[in-house]
This record gives structure tokens, sequence and C-alpha cells, in this order.
């Protein structure tokens, strides 16, 4: 697919300065994409959308369908009646970095009383629009709520170890489970149509001033999830459902036990004689709800690393072929094209390029990662065409932080001989040199827009704690920083064009 030559911001919704401790679709939200507008951008890219698993990260959801209800607005729920204004008062209105845990038990219960006020009070019309929301989503939604509230019923325990007829879903259990769930499963299921009310109606603003909505898939799901739960048979696992082998990548430079992701792999045969019929609605949900999708760990779809669930490192794993073009095809001809960018950093084999390039989906280059060895030259402006380019992503370092701290003196030496003098700093150079090399899509994290250090870095891999945190400060994205982009996004040509407006369903805005 060829995409058009445009410039946009990496900033995940959590990131902004919302009232109630985390980002949020409100206000804030609304006031980010007017400066996106202002700046001049085509493009907002955001991390996955779904409910957070282990470590808080947007890779490791409990779903890969469901919407994180952390996300959702209070402030525009008390607006349409859900809720009274002094039911939110005591949550915190300065933004500060995400104090996870402190905010999951503020805010959870107070989302729980406003579902259950709508469901007490709801108009006809808003009633209708919930009920069909429910009735169209019924293939995800009730398999997702039921997880979800039987999650909550085990103190947040891995499926596995809840009560054998419950963790092999015997049909009678689950039956009695719904029964006695019935009504935290509406309330459930209420939170998921506010979500994606909130989350619709804020992308069809972004759509009215131009900017298209980047989202994010990762390759792999959580074992600890409501998909692992609902499809066993879809995933490897043993006569105990517990995986008999899991995913990761093999020892190399930066690792020598290489890296144990852990989630469940894939039984690709068995997809393949289902049509991919999971990955197809994966893919038809993700681009119903964004308008061009960074496929995660692409290299997985033609050879992934195979390792013994009970090997505790990654070393004595081993390739194994993955569906390669079958499934895109499958994909292309459900979808009616490929609206994907891969995800293709590290040791990437030939035909891995292959295989991308058969497909015609673009890569990515990180301007970071240029600057090393004549090897690394692949990831400069130059070499950028037919792909989507980076300063960094969130999981490198801000460009500033980098430049002072993480990289060799021979980057920091090339990177100057590549870039020139910068008086508005490093971070000014690595911007302009994205957005007037040759790639399709200029995409640059708001915090290198900003000039923030490693305070601000989003994500460290390998590191457990810490990560997923950084927030935006009110009034931090200035008219100047937006002005400068503008400028910027109209002399290297990636000026924002006019797009189809979805269509107004009333969503609760």
């Amino acid at each position: 697919m060829v995409f058009p030559r445009a410039a946009g911001i990496l900033l995940h919704p959590t990131s902004l300065p919302s009232r109630g401790g985390i980002g949020d679709f409100g206000s804030a939200a609304y006031q980010f994409v007017d400066s996106l507008a202002s700046a001049r951008q085509a493009l907002w890219q955001v991390l996955p959308l779904g409910p957070l698993g282990y470590g808080n990260s947007p890779y490791s959801s409990t779903s890969a369908f469901a919407g994180n209800p952390l996300l959702i607005s209070l402030e525009r729920l008390v607006r349409r009646g859900w809720i009274a204004a002094d039911k939110i008062g005591h949550l915190p209105a300065e933004s500060r970095p995400v104090d996870y845990g402190t905010i999951f038990a503020a805010k959870m219960p107070v989302l729980f009383e406003a579902g259950r006020g709508f469901l007490a009070s709801a108009t006809a019309a808003d009633r209708e629009r919930f009920e069909r929301f429910r009735a169209e989503n019924a293939w995800w939604l009730d398999d997702f709520v039921l997880f979800d509230g039987l999650r909550a019923r085990y103190k947040l325990s891995s499926w596995n170890s809840w009560p054998a007829e419950l963790k092999r879903r015997e049909s009678a259990a689950l039956e009695r489970a719904r029964k006695e769930l019935a009504d935290d499963l509406t309330v459930r299921c209420v939170l998921q149509f506010a979500f994606y009310e909130q989350w619709q109606a804020l992308r069809r603003y972004c759509a009215e001033r131009m900017i298209r909505i980047v989202g994010d898939v990762a390759i792999f799901v959580n074992y600890d999830s409501a998909d692992v739960w609902t499809h066993p048979d879809l995933f490897r696992l043993n006569e105990n459902l517990e995986p008999d082998v899991v995913s990761g990548v093999p020892p190399d430079f930066f690792s020598k036990t290489g890296q144990r992701w852990g989630n469940p792999l894939y039984r690709w045969d068995v997809m393949k004689d289902r049509g991919y019929d999971w990955w197809v609605h994966r893919l038809r949900w993700a681009t119903r709800n964004c308008d061009y999708i960074r496929l995660d760990h692409f290299r997985g779809f033609d050879q992934f690393w195979e390792i013994p669930a009970d090997d505790p490192t990654a070393i004595n794993g081993h390739w194994v072929d993955g569906p390669r073009d079958d499934l895109f095809h499958k994909l292309r001809e459900a979808l009616g094209g490929l609206p994907f960018f891969a995800e293709d950093l590290g040791f990437i084999t030939p035909e891995v390029h292959a295989l991308r390039e058969r497909l015609k989906i673009p890569g990515m280059a990180v301007l970071q990662f240029g600057f090393g060895d004549k090897g690394a030259h692949m990831y400069l402006p130059h070499r950028a065409s037919g792909k989507v380019i980076y300063t960094g992503t969130h999981d490198n370092d801000t460009t500033v932080g980098w430049f002072q701290s993480g990289a060799e003196d021979h980057e920091r030496r090339n990177a100057e001989c590549y870039l020139g003098h910068s008086d508005d700093g490093i971070q000014w150079a690595f911007i302009r040199a994205a957005q007037t090399s040759v790639a399709e899509f200029a995409l640059i994290p708001l915090q290198d827009v900003l000039g923030l250090g490693s305070e601000a870095r989003m994500n460290t891999p390998s590191l457990e704690v810490g990560n997923w945190m950084w927030r935006l400060a009110p009034g931090q994205f200035s008219a100047e920083l937006a002005a400068k982009l503008a400028d910027l996004a109209e002399v290297t040509d990636r000026l924002p064009k006019p797009l189809p407006i979805p269509p107004d369903e009333n969503f609760a805005a």
C-alpha cells in the first residue's frame, strides 16, 4: 500500500495531561488534537489501547479487542449525566507520572458507579445505542466481560488457576457464572461501550482536522488473556492448558541468553484451516478503530523463535516458519487492502525483507540506530524510501537522552557529521532529518519535540518497573513549537490532506 507523504506525532493517550492521574479521552485529548492541527500534522500515533495486564504495558493486554477503561474520561461521563460531578472530585487534578496501582484503585470504582448510573437513567436513544453496540460486538464482548469478571472474582489470578470447570470452559459452569455475575457483566459491557464511543468521537474530531490515527498491533497476545482462555485451540497449549512453547528472540549482541517473552505461540496450522478467521477479526477490528496499523515484531510472520516453556532463558529456542504470505493474502481479501507498516528493526533476514516487499508493506527506520557502523546506515534518511521514519520509538531513550548519555562517541561524531550543527538542539537536527527524508511517514515522539531528556523516556525494554508513566504537562506543547512543526511540514511537503469523515453516530463526545 502506498502511503501519502505525511508527518505526525507519537504520543500514547495515557501521557495526556488529563484530570484523574492518567491521560484519557477527555478535554486534554481534544486540546492535543487542536495542537496537532495547528502544527499541520497529519498523523497521531498511539500504542495498543487494550486493557492492561502484567507490568501495565500496552503490549501486555488482557484482550486483543477490548479497550482500556482507564482511558475513559469521567468528566465526559459527568457531562452525559452518567455520574454526578462530586463523585470525581477526589481524583488528582495535576499532571504527574502515572501511578497505575493508585489510579486503578481510585478510578475503577467510579467508572463502575458511572456504568450503573447509565443503566439506571439512560435515555431511550442512549440505551438503544448501547444495546446495538452490545449485539454487534457480542462475538468478542461476551467472552471478554466474562473473563474480566471472573478475573476480578479470583483477585486477578491467571485463568489457569481458576476452578477446573471454568478453566476448561465447561458450558454449565460458564452459564452459571454468567447468571451469578449478570449485573457485573452488564456494567463491564457499558464501560466498553463508553470506551469505544469516546474513542470514535475523538477519532471523528481528528478526521475533521485531517488527522489520521496510527494504531499498533502486537503480534503475540498474553497467556492470561480472554483470547487464549476463549480460544485455547488456537494456541500451543498442553493437556493442562498451559503453554508448551513460548515466544522470544535468540541470544544476540545485547543479551547472551536472548529474550524470553513468554507469550504462547499460535497453532498456525489450525488457523490456516479456519481461514485465519481470528486474525481477520483482529485486524478488521483494528482498522475500524485506526486508519493505519503498525505491526509489531513483523519478523514473526516469516519465522518466530520457539522456546520450550520450561526453559528459563531463550538459549534453547529455534526458528520455526510462520504463515508468511498466506495470512496476508487472506487479510487483503477480507479487508480490501493492507494499511499496515512493519516493525522490522534489529537483525532482519533477507527473507523477511522479501516478504514485506512482496506484500508492499513499508518497513521502519529509526534515526538513533543509523550512526553506528556501515550496516546501520540503512536507517538513515537517504535510505528511507518505502519506510516510516522515526527519530526514536517508545522503546528508545529520547533523542536528547540518547545523545547525552546513550550514544557511543563514534555515534555522536557520525551524527554531527551527517546532520551538521543545530543551534536549536540535537533533537531538532533529528526532526528536520526525518521530515526532509524520502520516507512516506515521518513520526516524532512528542518528547523529542519538547527536547526532553531520559527522564521522559516511555519504556526501557527488560526493565520491569517504572515504564509507561511519563505524562505531558498542561501547556508544554506550546503554540511556538506547533508553529515550528507547521513550517517544517509545509517546506517538506508533508501537509495534511482532506480525508473522509466517519459518519456521525451521536458518539458520546
